[in-house]
């Protein structure tokens, strides 16, 4: 179709799709000998998506961004799109392509159901593929690292909560940290501040850092069993005295999604 029928189609002026071609590079038709534009299918489900984002508040810029250009596909809009999606550029070794993803679920949804419905089934799925072979440890780090540096960029360390505090670890020898990211952005998110610890916590080194910021909750997390059992001695030793709770998280500890897990807790207020 030319500009004429796609600007009647999609309500957007003709002269508005130039300058989002020009200057975002979000639309690239196809030219006929005589330099005409013509627009597919996908070209249309672009400028719909874009005009979408438009009606929810976003800038043009952010929306270009978070939509990516030179893309011949059609923007994904439904949370299990997006996961289907971070698996198919998971597998097409395309880690530009998954941040873009990423970065749509948790700029179009709440991080709830960003982690919940894009996130979690995402990586639960990318780690089938690599467990049948289908994709390598390689494809598997890479999607990983992106949605972990985007969890972290969205921890604020000077958030100090409405008086009440978490401190999140992972035991001693643990790697596997996403989860635990996941939840501290949702206990941020519920007014918490958090001190986030990382990977590979050695329980007392976490215990005393709980005590010195005075934090209500101790959360730690293990998905290898062995990493659980060793950690559970020190545990076991943390005294009620010590004025927080501890909650173990994580496959190990058959932890429940980190979205229950904040459902489950007093208001901030409270603890």
């Amino acid at each position: 179709m030319n500009i004429q029928a796609i600007a009647k189609r999609t309500g957007v002026p003709a002269a508005t799709l130039r300058k989002w071609e020009q200057r975002y590079g979000v639309l690239a038709p196809e030219r006929t000998e005589g330099s005409h534009r013509r627009y597919s299918e996908a070209d249309v489900l672009r400028v719909e998506w874009l005009k979408a984002r438009l009606a929810e508040g976003y800038r043009i810029g952010e929306a270009a961004r978070l939509l990516g250009a030179g893309d011949d596909e059609a923007p994904a809009a439904a949370p299990e799109e997006l996961a289907r999606e971070l698996v198919d550029a998971t597998a097409a070794s395309d880690p530009a392509r998954a941040e873009r993803l990423v970065e749509q679920a948790l700029t179009l949804f709440p991080p709830e159901r960003a982690l919940d419905e894009v996130v979690a089934p995402a990586l639960f799925e990318i780690g089938e593929a690599w467990a049948r072979g289908d994709i390598g440890v390689g494809q598997e780090h890479a999607t990983s690292e992106v949605v972990r540096a985007r969890l972290r960029a969205l921890l604020d360390s000077r958030a100090t909560g409405a008086g009440a505090r978490a401190v999140l670890c992972c035991v001693a020898g643990e790697r596997h940290e996403i989860g635990l990211l996941g939840l501290g952005v949702l206990l941020q998110g519920a007014g918490w501040g958090v001190v986030y610890l990382g990977a590979d916590t050695p329980v007392p080194e976490a215990v005393a850092i709980a005590v010195a910021r005075s934090a209500s909750l101790l959360c730690v997390s293990a998905s290898e069993p062995a990493l659980a059992a060793a950690a559970e001695p020190d545990l076991d030793e943390i005294s009620t005295e010590n004025g927080f709770r501890v909650l173990r998280g994580g496959a190990a500890f058959g932890g429940e999604p980190a979205s229950a897990v904040v459902r489950s807790l007093p208001p901030v207020a409270a603890a």
